[in-house]
C-alpha cells in the first residue's frame, strides 16, 4: 500500500509518501512559510535528485496543488498518477475522548475532529484545512485521521482524572489527554524488537524529549499514565514550557505584577523552563551544554531540574507498571544529547540500572546505552512519527474493507 503522510502545521506542510509493505519511503519534503514572505519548498526523493525552490505559497490549498502535481510530474513524479496512492494519512493533533485509533474520515468523523477544535485551537483547524485541501485535489483517494491523543485513550479513569468537581469532566471534557502518541507508540514496539519480546509481554518508559517533552509508561504495549495533561504544558519542564506547577502560581503572579491570566499563561508557555530556569540564557539543549560544560551556573541550573525531573516521572512509572524493563529515549534531544542522557541515567543506580558512559558519548541512530548487568535495559531510538501514521493508516484502511 502507498500512503501519502501529511503533516499540516499552521504555516507549514510535511509529507511523506510511504510504500508500506517493505516500509520504504518513496519521497519526502515540505512547504515552509505558507502564507507569508520567504516561502521555501523542498521535494526529496529516495531515488532522484532534490528540488528546492523558494516560491510564495498562498495557502495549504496551493501547497497541495504544487505536491500532487510534483508527485506526478513526468520529470519529478514518483507515481504515473495519483491512483496509485492508496490512502493519504493525517496527523491530528487533537482528538479528544473520542478516537482511540486512526479512523477513516467522513462527514460524521470531520464533525468531531471540529468539535475538538476548542481542545487544540492552534493545531486542529489547520489539520482540517489539509483534510480538506487533500479531498479537493485528491477527491478519489481514501483519507484517515491518526490521532496525537489517541494512543494515550487506554489510560485507566485513575490515570487521566484530575481532582477537581467530576461534572467539569462530564460536561467540559476536563482530563488528562496525553501528547506525542504516534512518537511514543512508534518507539515502544522498536524497543520490544530490541528486546526480542512481545511488546505485550514488556513494561517500558518512553522517554519523549525535544523542545516539547512527555514520559510515557506503556505496559504491554498500552500507555497507561503520561506526564502531560489537558495540554502539552502539563508535565517536565520543556524549552519554554513550565511544566507542571501549583495553580495558585498564576494568580499569585497575575496579582503581584499586574498581568492577566493570559499574560501569565504566555510566560508559563513560552518564558519559562529551560529558557526561564537559565536566567534566558537559551532554550536549546546544545547551547545550554556547552555552557554546563563550562561550568555555567545557569546552565547547570536548568538541565540538572530537567534531569530531575524526568528521574521523578521514570522512577513512579515503576511503581504504575509494577516495574520496567526498559528506558527508550527518542525525538531530538533524547536521541542527540549524551548530557541529559546521562544526568538521568546517573540518578537512576538505586533501579538496579548499570550506565556505559562510553556507548552514551557514542550514540549514532539506535543503541543500548545500559551495562551488560543492568536490571533495566537503557536505549536511544530515533523516532518515526510519519511511519507510525502509516502503520496506522493500513490498520484503519484494511478495518473499513471488512
Amino acid at each position: 500500500m502507498k500512503v501519502l503522510v501529511i503533516n499540516c502545521g499552521s504555516s507549514s506542510l510535511k509529507f511523506r509518501l510511504i510504500e508500506t509493505e517493505n516500509e520504504t519511503v518513496i519521497v519526502k519534503g515540505l512547504f515552509e512559510r505558507i502564507g507569508g514572505e520567504g516561502g521555501h519548498f523542498v521535494y526529496n526523493p529516495t531515488s532522484g535528485e532534490k528540488y528546492e525552490k523558494d516560491i510564495f505559497i498562498k495557502d495549504h490549498y496551493e501547497a497541495v496543488n504544487i505536491l500532487v502535481s510534483a508527485l506526478t510530474d513526468p520529470e519529478t513524479g514518483v507515481v504515473k498518477s495519483l491512483d496509485e496512492i492508496d490512502a493519504v494519512g493525517h496527523r491530528i493533533v487533537h482528538g479528544g475522548d473520542k478516537f482511540s485509533h486512526a479512523v477513516v474520515l467522513d462527514d460524521a468523523a470531520i464533525k468531531e475532529i471540529e468539535k475538538c477544535a476548542d481542545l487544540a485551537p492552534i493545531h486542529n483547524p489547520v489539520n482540517l484545512l489539509g483534510i480538506r485541501a487533500c479531498m479537493k485535489y485528491m477527491p478519489d483517494t481514501i483519507m484517515v485521521g491518526a490521532f496525537d491523543t489517541s494512543f494515550h485513550q487506554t489510560m485507566p479513569e485513575e490515570a487521566y482524572l484530575y481532582g477537581i468537581p467530576y461534572e467539569y469532566y462530564k460536561n467540559e471534557r476536563i482530563r488528562r489527554y496525553g501528547f506525542h502518541g504516534m512518537s511514543h507508540e512508534y518507539v515502544a514496539h522498536e524497543t520490544a524488537k530490541l528486546l526480542n519480546r512481545p511488546i505485550e509481554e514488556t513494561k517500558i518508559v518512553t522517554c519523549h524529549i525535544g523542545n516539547g517533552t512527555s514520559i510515557t509508561a506503556v505496559k504491554g504495549g498500552k500507555s497507561v499514565d503520561t506526564s502531560m495533561g489537558f495540554t502539552p504544558l502539563a508535565g517536565v519542564l520543556m524549552g519554554t514550557r513550565s511544566g507542571g506547577i501549583d495553580p495558585e502560581i498564576v494568580k499569585y503572579i497575575a496579582k503581584q505584577e499586574n498581568k492577566s491570566v493570559q499574560e501569565v499563561m504566555d510566560i508559563l508557555n513560552n518564558k519559562s523552563g529551560l529558557y526561564g530556569l537559565s536566567d534566558y540564557l537559551s532554550s536549546d539543549v546544545r547551547d545550554l551544554t556547552a555552557e554546563y560544560v563550562k561550568g555555567n551556573e545557569n546552565a547547570k541550573r536548568a538541565l540538572n531540574r530537567l534531569a530531575y525531573a524526568i528521574t521523578k516521572y521514570i522512577g513512579s512509572y515503576f511503581a504504575v507498571m509494577g516495574g520496567i524493563d526498559a528506558i527508550t529515549f527518542t525525538a531530538g534531544v533524547g536521541e542527540n544529547s549524551w548530557l541529559v542522557r546521562k544526568l538521568i541515567c546517573e540518578r537512576l543506580g538505586g533501579f538496579g540500572i548499570t550506565f556505559d558512559e562510553k556507548a552514551n558519548d557514542e550514540v549514532r541512530g539506535t543503541a543500548t546505552i545500559s551495562g551488560p548487568d543492568s536490571k533495566v535495559k537503557v536505549f536511544v531510538v530515533p523516532t518515526d512519527e510519519e511511519m507510525s501514521i502509516a502503520r496506522q493508516v493500513v490498520q484503519a484502511v484494511t478495518a473499513s474493507k471488512k
